[in-house]
């Protein structure tokens, strides 16, 4: 017997409101702002004015004067009650608190706590605290902090080097050697980050009568309850996060264990809730929130053809003066490292280096975009040495659709893409024949233009691999989601995910996923989030990972749930379980005879006799989701590290007056291909968010420090967002190449945008001046670099 086809899906992929959007557009959301408690205090910060310096002393007696003040913390004294922060890497003499004790290492570092009533009283008695500095030689520069004559950062750790790995796959040399042409070349990606609307903020408050310690935070983070445990020296199961609070944007850098660590002893020591919330300036020069500052030197080696064999790429990154999860960004990229084109060996140098600036934390992509960046600008190369059209340079090396799944050098196996019919859906949407003479019209009436072309991987449903890829004393190879799924008497659903809203909608995506499965309308379902102690495991929405991990999760869940109602059902008709049928909610025979929902319901919490043997009572059921193909350690440098490829193809096209330099975005198209969309307004919602994302960071955002350490962005005049103004209407073309390995064939699409816009928009730029004989290699491409290389570049031809 045929088994029948499974129906279409009712509610993936339909155009359905994000349940969240009504909260958060009516002002109704909680955050931890919303967050008061009885008695609470507040805390300022006083930040180093040394970029390196011993503290030879520290006098708070006129601050704990002024009025409203309670208390005034130091490192020294934070140091005896907690231990050091945690480290990714193996570097035990590289240690942190959330205080600077004995040294600050950059400007900008806390190093005296204060808490007062109120915020405003906290930041006048900052302005009482005095602090003897021995200022001490800086470095900032990442070449430099790798000579070994230089200033060291942390002395007991030996060098600046925090990490310096060289992979080798496949046949490099070899490669190297039969390849008929070579070019080299450098690139380098500014130091930026996602600069969500909300700083990070946090409440704790110590219950000394039943040893508990609250937290409500602003968190996108994995493991973050253990950490403050870890920290804190204390039980786990005495820390516990209230989930159910909004997080006001994130994508990385709401981690903000050192601000938790601090206000959770402070509420320790003085028996009252305390709260810091930071403003802008404390969040831009000390909030964790810095993403890589690297610096690539890439050499290719390809034929004639434009078909490229191997790759030699070095990374140096400059990960500010703690070592952080910053390290590990280096490692990600690991998993597709040549991007979707077949590339038969690569060298890969990963080298992170510390120095006297902020310290970095996770940021959107992990370390991803600022690669494709790298690997997309030798692709123009070659067919800029070569003469070729650059996107039939593309075409060339792509991976073809009937070569999934495809092993890349590094070890990991792509799922499944079908790259060549993305473009051509994006060259025909465009009409790039009529882009391409736009483009040289516009040069005729004398404007700059150009085209940009990036192809992208987006690596989904993260695990842990590249952690011990990086340092080998770590064998962790779970990194599971949770969901949790309960029908009540009365036959309503609530869903239960553990991990906080930080605006990717995950209800959503939750009560769309188990109304596909149970047959009821998501609408109907509700969707909650329990505190720590009550949750299920969770690694958060990191990774690109939620819709493969937690949409994975509510699916089994529901499953498991389906399978419960059919069992029941089957059991009152008499039948086996596999010959009855399902549908929305009734269970029924070839009779016709039919259990409804509530009657399964009714049977499941009150009537024990009529359950089958050795069934329990209720209607509740847990799923815990490894991630697919992520269960083995690394082997010879090799990993299977993401299960998912989403693909993103950019074609861009950009103009602007020779003499303002200011580019305007006349046209952009994407093409996006994350497997089966399980909700549309999401990722279009994220692919728009991260093109402007990746618009700021090729032409405007950027932490910049002076000579002397100081950094000189502190506040959004001078850290420059993409507006209205710059964001150009983005038309997005979409593709559906499921995923073999999630329920629906789902991918991430968390990152999207981002990690193909800056690569993108660079090659535009660099498509526009090519005339002129320039190039830019470092990212963020200013207003003034334009306007300044072009002059330059007439001065020298003598125009």
């Amino acid at each position: 017997m045929t088994a029948p086809k499974p129906l279409p899906p009712r509610f993936i992929s339909a155009n359905r409101r994000v349940r969240e959007d009504r909260r958060f557009v009516a002002g109704h959301g909680r955050f931890v702002a919303d967050v008061v408690r009885e008695g609470m205090l507040h805390v300022a910060l006083l930040p180093s004015p040394h970029p390196s310096a011993k503290i030879l002393d520290i006098d708070t007696s006129q601050a704990l004067e002024m009025p409203g003040v309670r208390y005034a913390l130091t490192g020294e004294e934070l140091s005896r009650a907690t231990d050091p922060l945690m480290n990714g890497l193996d570097t035990p003499n590289v240690r942190r608190y959330p205080l600077a004790v004995g040294q600050v290492r950059y400007a900008g570092e806390w190093v005296v706590a204060v808490v007062a009533d109120t915020r405003a009283e906290a930041e006048d008695a900052i302005e009482k605290v005095s602090v003897r500095y021995e200022p001490l030689p800086f470095v900032l520069d990442s070449e430099k902090a790798l000579d070994p004559s230089s200033p060291l950062v942390h002395p007991p750790h030996g060098s600046n080097v925090l990490l310096d790995k060289t992979f080798v796959w496949g046949e490099v040399e070899k490669h190297f050697a039969d390849s008929p042409r070579h070019l080299s070349f450098r690139v380098a990606w500014g130091r930026n980050s996602t600069v969500p609307i909300e700083t990070f903020g946090v409440v704790a408050e110590w219950d000394p009568w039943r040893d508990m310690l609250d937290v409500w935070a602003s968190i996108q983070m994995p493991k973050y309850p253990d950490q403050i445990a870890r920290a804190l020296r204390l039980p786990a199961n005495n820390v516990r996060v209230h989930q159910d609070v909004d997080v006001g944007g994130s994508y990385g850098v709401k981690r903000g264990i050192k601000h938790t660590v601090l206000v959770s002893h402070l509420s320790r020591v003085l028996s009252r809730p305390v709260r810091l919330i930071e403003d802008r300036l404390e969040n831009m020069r000390a909030g964790d929130a810095h993403g890589p500052e690297r610096i690539f030197d890439v050499e290719v080696a390809f034929d004639d053809d434009g078909i490229v064999n191997s790759m030699k790429m070095k990374a140096l990154d400059n990960v500010g003066a703690y070592a952080g999860r910053s390290p590990f960004q280096l490692g990600k990229p690991i998993g597709a490292i040549v991007g979707p084109y077949k590339i038969k060996s690569v060298r890969y140098r990963a080298q992170a280096v510390m120095s006297n600036k902020a310290a970095q934390e996770a940021v959107r992509g992990f370390g991803q975009a600022p690669t494709n960046y790298a690997i997309e600008t030798a692709i123009d190369k070659v067919a800029s040495v070569l003469g070729l059209d650059r996107i039939e340079v593309r075409r060339r090396n792509f991976i073809r659709k009937d070569e999934f799944p495809y092993l890349i050098p590094s070890g990991t196996r792509y799922d499944s893409g079908d790259y060549h019919t993305v473009v051509a859906k994006v060259l025909d949407h465009a009409d790039y024949k009529a882009m391409v003479e736009q483009r040289d019209a516009l040069r005729a009436s004398g404007m700059m233009a150009g085209i940009g072309i990036a192809a992208c991987l987006e690596p989904s449903g993260g695990n842990s691999s590249f952690e011990p890829l990086l340092n080998e004393k770590n064998k962790t190879t779970t990194w599971m989601d949770s969901c949790r799924i309960m029908i009540d008497a009365l036959g309503f659903v609530t869903v239960t995910i553990h991990t906080t809203s930080a605006g990717q909608g995950h209800e959503s995506l939750a009560a769309t996923v188990v109304g596909e499965v149970l047959e009821i309308d998501p609408d109907l379902i509700r969707v909650v989030r329990p505190d720590s102690l009550a949750s299920l495991p969770s690694n958060t929405p990191v990774g690109s990972r939620m819709a493969i991990m937690l949409g994975g999760a509510a699916y089994h869940a529901a499953q498991k749930l389906k399978a419960k109602l059919i069992r029941i059902g089957a059991h009152q008709l008499a039948c086996d379980a596999g010959t009855v049928a399902y549908s929305d909610g009734a269970v029924s025979n070839a009779d016709g005879k039919m259990l409804a929902w509530t009657d399964l319901v009714n049977i499941a919490h009150r009537n024990f006799h009529l359950l089958p043997e050795d069934m329990e009572p209720g209607l509740e059921v847990t799923h815990v989701m490894q991630v697919p193909t992520g269960d083995k350690l690394p082997v010879d440098g090799r990993v299977q590290m993401y299960p998912c490829h989403s693909f993103e193809f950019h074609l861009v096209l950009i103009a602007f007056d020779p003499v303002l330099g200011k580019p305007d975005i006349l046209r952009y198209v994407i093409g996006h291909d994350c497997g089966t969309v399980i909700n549309p307004h999401i990722v279009k919602g994220m692919t728009l968010g991260g093109i402007a994302h990746g618009l700021g960071a090729a032409l405007l955002e950027e932490f910049v420090y002076d000579a002397e350490g100081n950094i000189m962005t502190q506040s959004f005049m001078d850290y420059l967002l993409p507006s209205s103004h710059e964001m150009p209407k983005v038309e997005i073309v979409h593709h559906c190449t499921p995923s073999p390995y999630t329920v629906f064939g789902q991918k991430g699409s968390g990152e999207s945008g981002y990690l193909g816009s800056p690569a993108a928009i660079s090659g535009a730029l660099n498509d526009a001046v090519s005339a002129c004989g320039i190039s830019f290699s470092k990212l963020p491409i200013r207003i003034s670099a334009i306007s300044d290389a072009i002059a330059a570049s007439a001065l020298n031809q003598g125009r």
